[in-house]
Formats: structure tokens, C-alpha cells, sequence
């Protein structure tokens, strides 16, 4: 027991005095997480309204199939963009394996079916009179996926944290693509698992407790906007 509060006071140490791989770590898996969620929400968030705004044959089909892949496995899509990205993949000619860019790529197919199944679910809400005074005053297919959107920009806003939680708390994806490579690809999910196996338990606990206090205040926000 003795231990483990010198490790948590040494922990806590570590973060006050701003060690500077524990900066980097945690600025690294900021910045790749954020950018994940930023290319993410540019590409799930207009999918998921053409989706939930067009009838077509399948369509119950499909969003079943995007709540399957709530649940999809990190180290399978880790390895499906290792087989993409390796030397003989298709987009092998690009080399960003083991590379932040890669990482994101990882991140993005990973968070992609939350995002867009949550955007469908959120634009379901959504009152058809709505949509309907906003064709009636001659809104474009464009302007009325916009205003509808704002009308659930709350709900909006909180899949976009849930895809930033999901994606800076995996591992599998940052494991497979990015190598684990010190002060380049090493993150905080990868530093603790490779720290705890070299016994640094005191490095480990304080990147578990930055880990655990962002993501404590994602849930924190995510839960004030649910509740507006």
C-alpha cells in the first residue's frame, strides 16, 4: 500500500512540475485525437444528415449496420489500415505508416460509425415542420440540412465529444499504426501500457490520471449539453 501512494505522490509530482515528456505525451495525443475529430466531423456529420434526410431501399438496413460498428473492435480496424497503409496496401505509396497521419487516418474510421449514427439519431428529432417551413420559403436541399442541424446543435456537439472521447482512449489503433515510437507516435494510451510493463509505474500513474481527468471532463460537458 505504501507504494502505491508514493507512486501516486511522485504521479502527482510529475504533473505539477510539467515533466516534459508528460507534456509531450499528452500534447501529442490532444493534438492527433483532435485532428481525428475535426476531419471526422467534416465527413460523419453531412453523411449522417443525407442519410436520415433521403428515403431509399436499405436505409433501415444501414443505420443498423452504422450501430453495429458502434462496437467495432480498435485492433481490427487497426489492422485493416495497417493493410492499407503497409508498403504493398493501396495507399502504401503515401508512407505515413507509424506516422501521427496515420494514427489520424486510424482514428477517423474508427470514430466514423458513432459519429454519423449519432448525427442520424439527433436529425430524427428533429420536428418535420421544421424542414417543411424551411421548404416552403425556399430553402435548397443545403440550407435545410443546415438549419436542421442547428436545431439539435447541442445533441450535435456532444457526438463530436464522444468521438473525441472514443478516439483518445483507444489503444489498438494507436498501437498498430503509430509503433509506440518515442516523442513522435507515443500517446497516452500506449505510453501507460508500455510504461507499466517496464515497471515505471509512477510515469504510468500520471498519465493515467491526465487520461482519466480529460476524459472526466468530456463526460462533464457532454452531460450540461444533453442536459440543455
Amino acid at each position: 500500500m505504501e507504494e502505491i501512494w508514493s507512486g501516486l505522490l511522485r504521479a502527482f509530482e510529475l504533473i505539477i512540475t510539467l515533466d516534459p515528456e508528460v507534456v509531450g505525451i499528452t500534447a501529442r495525443s490532444l493534438y492527433i485525437s483532435l485532428a481525428s475529430v475535426f476531419l471526422a466531423s467534416l465527413i460523419d456529420i453531412p453523411v449522417g444528415a443525407m442519410i436520415e434526410s433521403r428515403e431509399f431501399w436499405g436505409k433501415r438496413n444501414v443505420i443498423s449496420l452504422i450501430h453495429t460498428l458502434y462496437s467495432l473492435p480498435t485492433v481490427t480496424v487497426g489492422l485493416l489500415v495497417y493493410l492499407i497503409l503497409s508498403r504493398n496496401g493501396p495507399l502504401g505509396s503515401l508512407e505515413i505508416l507509424y506516422t501521427p497521419a496515420g494514427m489520424v487516418l486510424g482514428q477517423v474510421i474508427l470514430i466514423t460509425p458513432i459519429m454519423i449514427g449519432l448525427t442520424i439519431t439527433a436529425l430524427g428529432e428533429v420536428s418535420p415542420q421544421v424542414k417543411d417551413t424551411a421548404k416552403s420559403l425556399g430553402a435548397s436541399e443545403l440550407q435545410i440540412m443546415i438549419t436542421t442541424i442547428k436545431e439539435v446543435r447541442s445533441a450535435m456537439l456532444a457526438s463530436v465529444l464522444l468521438g473525441f472521447g472514443r478516439a483518445l482512449s483507444e489503444v489498438g489503433v494507436a498501437m498498430m499504426i503509430g509503433g509506440n515510437i518515442r516523442g513522435y507516435t507515443r500517446v497516452l494510451t500506449t505510453a501507460i501500457s508500455l510504461e507499466t510493463a517496464m515497471g515505471n509505474l509512477e510515469l504510468s500513474m500520471a498519465l493515467g490520471i491526465i487520461l482519466l481527468s480529460i476524459s472526466l471532463l468530456v463526460n462533464l460537458v457532454m452531460n450540461r449539453l444533453q442536459g440543455r
